[in-house]
């Protein structure tokens, strides 16, 4: 094969890369509930990089300790890849995420315990007037083997500016 045929088949490549639509980003701040095992705040924030419907986000989560049922506080820094629609249905983008990161688990004096977990979970942005969205998630953590509780089970909403 010459490389007179292979330059048709170079240049559109090329112009297919660099006509492709531009990285888009969101910040995304939330709060929620982990259910594991059972139900206490969880707060954090997420911040995403995504190529049409490929991604990268990195988040950190925070969930409230409640002594009086064993429930450990946990905290998390993930980082996970997601796949999602080119553009909202109907106002609505679902997509589908997983990654891992750091987890810190404790318990009053007698359970400290971090180490490297992974999360598998979606979810939908919503989208509500300009750059603003609604955001709905659902994840499970797997957590080592020194965790209390795992898998773990979070829920949140919270609100994303695309930018």
């Amino acid at each position: 094969m010459g490389h007179h045929r292979l330059l048709p088949a170079f240049l559109t490549i090329a112009l297919t890369l660099l006509t492709a639509a531009p990285a888009l980003a969101d910040a995304t701040i939330f709060v929620g509930a982990n259910t594991t095992p059972s139900s206490r705040l969880a707060k954090g924030a997420a911040l995403s990089l995504s190529l049409v419907v490929v991604g990268m986000e990195f988040e950190y989560s925070a969930t409230n300790d409640d002594t009086s049922k064993g429930s450990p506080s946990l905290k998390s820094g993930m980082v996970n890849g997601f796949l999602q629609t080119p553009t909202p249905l109907a106002g609505f983008q679902p997509y589908f995420t997983v990654g891992g990161g750091v987890y810190h688990e404790t318990l009053e004096s007698i359970h400290d315990e971090t180490g490297f977990g992974t999360n598998i979970g979606g979810g939908v942005k919503v989208s509500l007037v300009g750059p603003l969205r609604l955001r709905a998630d659902y994840r499970v953590f797997k957590l080592g083997s020194g965790a209390l509780y795992s898998p773990a089970h979070r829920l949140y909403v919270g609100l994303s500016l695309k930018f």
